[in-house]
């Protein structure tokens, strides 16, 4: 059996990294499935979903800063709407990251959340999390 649910995240600048693991803990408290997989899906071209350290916020900075200097947002990019950087950042992100759900729980790491990676905000984006039994 699986269950789909759709959460909205709203971002409030251009480039930001979202903590949405509170979306996880709801999909799986109404899902009530204790072992098997859960994906988290983004369906946008300029973001992205990744796990990645939660203690340290100077990680979230160093993330943004390292993705801008890898992709800076250049005019001689051709792309008419002018957020080719932001396209280019996802695709190196990815759109989703799986879990393993064991006793009703996300397996994480010690210091490990899901993130929604924003590169086109400020938006409000869709999240899908998708839980299969099993």
């Amino acid at each position: 059996m699986s269950h789909l649910y759709q959460y909205q995240v709203r971002t409030s600048s251009k480039q930001e990294f979202v903590n949405i693991d509170e979306h996880i803990q709801d999909a799986l408290s109404k899902s009530q499935v204790q072992n098997g997989l859960l994906v988290v899906y983004c369906p946008h071209t300029t973001a992205g979903i990744t796990i990645n350290e939660n203690a340290d916020p100077d990680v979230k900075t160093d993330l943004e800063l390292g993705l801008n200097k890898t992709f800076p947002n250049d005019t001689e990019y051709v792309h008419m709407e002018g957020n080719s950087d932001g396209h280019m950042k996802s695709s190196v992100i990815g759109a989703s990251e799986t879990l393993i759900i064991e006793a009703g729980q996300p397996i994480f790491g010690t210091w490990q959340s899901v993130y929604f990676a924003e590169f086109d905000g400020p938006r409000a984006r869709n999240v899908f999390i998708k839980i299969i039994e099993g």
